[in-house]
């Protein structure tokens, strides 16, 4: 296809022609279509329907120590799910904290122990530090700036690279007291699909901070969730808690996942990991906020998922049903809109996410465009703090709740939409 930048004036006007009446058939359809949210489907959340017949063979409703499930007790969590979730992360079992099924949940909790008291060490508690700022990978997840955006932190956007959040940016703005932490999805990022490379890794360890009391929020929710049984393709970094401690800086990390998207998104686990000293820090707190967490959950997980092994298992169950979709929807990509020069696009390895940049100054319009023909889409600019993408560019697409029809009725949407805002905001120059 011949690009639209190079283009006559006459060729973009014919193009906006044809565009317009595909846009007008598309209309008559009446479709209602939503690509909004990493939703599992239903499918994905029915292979973990047995997930409590397990405990069938657990009469006595005990953990590997005794516990009884039932009762009060072990705020940290039982044995058995600590273990599952050290083998996933690839740390010790004591480090790690089990909560209920909102691992954003702990991100918040962890946030708001920082602001309320202090690092084991700050200097004072963080709603004490006068323009405190926030470190934001962008394009990133949302979720993610409003937790920093309630508790009164500037939010500072770092550009995603191929390898990452921009390291060299990084290490700049770190330079300032007042920047306390950052926020980074190591593995499949969200929107991207980036995964953080060992070398930025290193970096983000080891790197000195103005703050001594800095914090990573490592949201390593990704970190199982491959598309592909090749291992090949199966994307890693190293243990970021092994990589801080070899580097001086063992405080550094608080790491997070679940298993919001192994078993159900609303009824799973979720875990902490960090080093000893935060750690204990932490219970001191947690152990008065709460008993401890759901135990019988922990206790179901457990046997569902007695290893790392029977999660692998499940995830290549997960792969199974989100590839094709995966695949349609850069499939559609690739066909509507290679050549062009309008978009651009990552094709992921894994994660929840596909993210496009649409011709600059076109977002919003191509949102807008795409809901009134009966397509949801996130909108446009909530992947970057504030809802302000400065290039107007970015649109996150979630493809796992849809059918493999309506991805290919809304994918094919979205170009007809991309393509008709490119031309009129061309024809605009």
């Amino acid at each position: 296809m011949k690009s639209y930048k190079a283009m006559s004036k006459d060729e973009l006007l014919k193009e906006k022609e044809s565009l317009e009446k595909e846009y007008s058939d598309l209309k008559s359809l009446n479709l209602s279509l939503n690509m909004m949210r990493g939703n599992p489907a239903p499918n994905q959340l029915a292979m973990s329907n047995d997930l409590f017949e397990g405990l069938g063979a657990k009469t006595d409703f005990k953990a590997k120590d005794g516990t009884d499930c039932r009762n009060y007790g072990i705020p940290a969590g039982i044995p058995e799910a600590r273990e599952l979730f050290a083998e996933i992360l690839g740390t010790d079992a004591s480090n790690v904290f089990i909560g209920n099924s909102s691992s954003l949940n702990l991100m918040f909790d962890t946030l708001m122990r920082a602001c309320a008291f202090g690092e084991i060490d700050s200097e004072k508690p963080w709603f004490q530090v006068e323009g405190r700022k926030w470190l934001c990978p962008v394009p990133g997840y949302d979720r993610h700036f409003k937790v920093t955006k309630q508790l009164g932190f500037e939010l500072i956007p770092v550009p995603m690279t191929d390898e990452g959040p921009d390291i060299d940016v990084i290490e700049e703005l770190v330079k300032d007291p007042t920047v306390l932490g950052m926020w980074l999805v190591p593995v499949y990022s969200n929107p991207d699909g980036i995964t953080t490379s060992e070398a930025v890794c290193k970096r983000l360890a080891s790197m000195k901070t103005a703050a001594k009391d800095f914090r990573i929020f490592w949201d390593n929710a990704y970190c199982v969730h491959h598309l592909y049984a090749d291992e090949a393709k199966q994307e890693k970094v190293p243990d970021i808690l092994s990589l801080c401690a070899e580097a001086g800086n063992p405080n550094r990390v608080y790491e997070f996942a679940s298993t919001s998207k192994v078993s159900f998104a609303g009824s799973g686990l979720a875990c902490f990991a960090t080093n000893k000293d935060n750690f204990e820090a932490a219970m001191k707190v947690i152990g008065i906020q709460t008993i401890g967490a759901n135990k019988i959950n922990q206790l179901a997980h457990s046997v569902m998922f007695p290893n790392l092994a029977a999660i692998k298992e499940q995830m290549m169950k997960h792969a199974e049903i989100l590839r094709p979709k995966f695949e349609k929807t850069i499939e559609i990509l690739d066909n509507e809109l290679t050549g062009l020069d309008i978009a651009t696009w990552h094709k992921p390895n894994g994660g929840f996410f596909i993210s496009v940049n649409v011709f600059p100054g076109t977002a919003k319009a191509t949102v807008a465009m795409c809901k009134d023909l009966g397509v949801a889409l996130t909108p446009a600019g909530a992947t970057y703090p504030d809802g302000n993408d400065p290039q107007d560019s970015n649109i996150r697409f979630a493809p796992s709740f849809p059918s493999i029809e309506n991805i290919e009725k809304s994918v094919k949407v979205f170009t007809v939409c991309a393509k008709l805002a490119a031309v009129n905001k061309i024809l605009e120059a």
